[in-house]
């Protein structure tokens, strides 16, 4: 019964919109970590590289992502 009610779970949310949008900001989050780090030659971590692309790219990428119709 327990993993029927996980199944379902996992479907509702695998079908969310939000959890879809959620995915995709958390990918170039991860992806902006890798070339920062990079850059800097050190591990910037996650929260300074969330922090960063929100401050500074999220809002670009939304529009842009908009207006592929993603």
């Amino acid at each position: 019964m327990a993993d029927e009610k996980d199944q379902s779970t996992d479907t509702c949310l695998g079908n969310s919109t939000l959890y879809q949008q959620y995915l995709a900001e958390r990918e170039e989050v991860l992806r902006h970590k890798w070339l920062e780090s990079e850059r800097a030659g050190r591990d910037i971590g996650f929260e300074r590289a969330l922090v960063d692309w929100v401050l500074n790219h999220r809002a670009k990428w939304r529009k842009n992502r908009q207006a592929a119709g993603a």
